[in-house]
This record gives C-alpha cells, structure tokens and sequence, in this order.
C-alpha cells in the first residue's frame, strides 16, 4: 500500500435503497426473512458500509491489492424504507501495518440509521486467491 493512506482520510457512498436491498430479499430461501418487513436489510447495511471503506481506499493500494473485511462492529438503529437515500460516511480512523481501521455512518435523510467500526485487511490477491485455491483443493480431497 502506498505511504499516502493514513488516518483522516474520508469517504462518502450514496446510494438509493430498494425492495431488492430489503429484509425479504436478504435470503429468499429463508422463510422467515421472507415474512418481515420490508426495510433496509441489516446484512445489506454491513455490506454498504464496507463499500464505503473499499471506496476510501482505492488509490492508496499498490497494484495488485485489495483488502478484505475482517472485523465489523455496527449498530442499525432505524429503519429505513425502499424510495429513502443513504448517505453512508467513512473515516480511516488507523492503520496498523495491513489492518486499516475505519468509523463509519449511515443517515437516510430522517434519521441516523447506523454506526460503528470496521477494520480490512490489506491482502496481495495472487497470494490470496493460490491460498483459497489450496483451501478448495483441501476440502475436494476430505469430501472423497
């Protein structure tokens, strides 16, 4: 990674939210998420809000890079409906060799609708992928 990421670094992602993004949607296959209300899946506020965080960090990455998420600790506080907008913003709070550390919330334009942190890690894909690849060759072999 490059020496210009470094905490106060911020980041805003808007993006409109719709049935698909809602609680039925989260599993279909799972009946009793099909029987809830239909609102801003928590599961889809996660991801949106590591969104924001991948977002912060383009152009601080080396070629080659990317980052994966390895600790989230948010709150959904409100419920916000298909048709709202959410505004999500993200701020690098640290960075600790490869684990980059974030504060992240989300308004829908009425209320706060979330908050905590979230912290990835700074991977090279080629060594991250030969080692899934390791792992599903593993996992083939005991299934047999």
């Amino acid at each position: 990674m490059k020496d210009t990421l470094r905490p106060g670094l911020t980041h805003q992602l808007i993006f409109p939210i719709t049935d698909t993004k809602t609680v039925p949607s989260l599993y279909p296959e799972a009946p009793s998420f099909r029987d809830m209300p239909n609102v801003f899946a928590t599961g889809f506020m996660v991801g949106l809000f590591e969104w924001s965080c991948i977002e912060l960090l383009k152009g601080h990455l080396d070629a080659g890079e990317g980052s994966l998420g390895v600790h989230v600790d948010f709150n959904h506080v409100a419920a916000t409906p298909p048709g709202l907008t959410v505004t999500v913003d993200a701020v690098c709070t640290g960075v600790e060799g490869r684990r980059v550390s974030f504060h992240v919330r989300g308004h829908d334009g009425i209320d706060l609708i979330g908050e905590g942190n979230h912290q990835r890690m700074i991977v090279v894909w080629d060594k991250f992928t030969a080692k899934v690849a390791e792992k599903a060759k593993l996992a083939g072999a005991t299934a047999n």
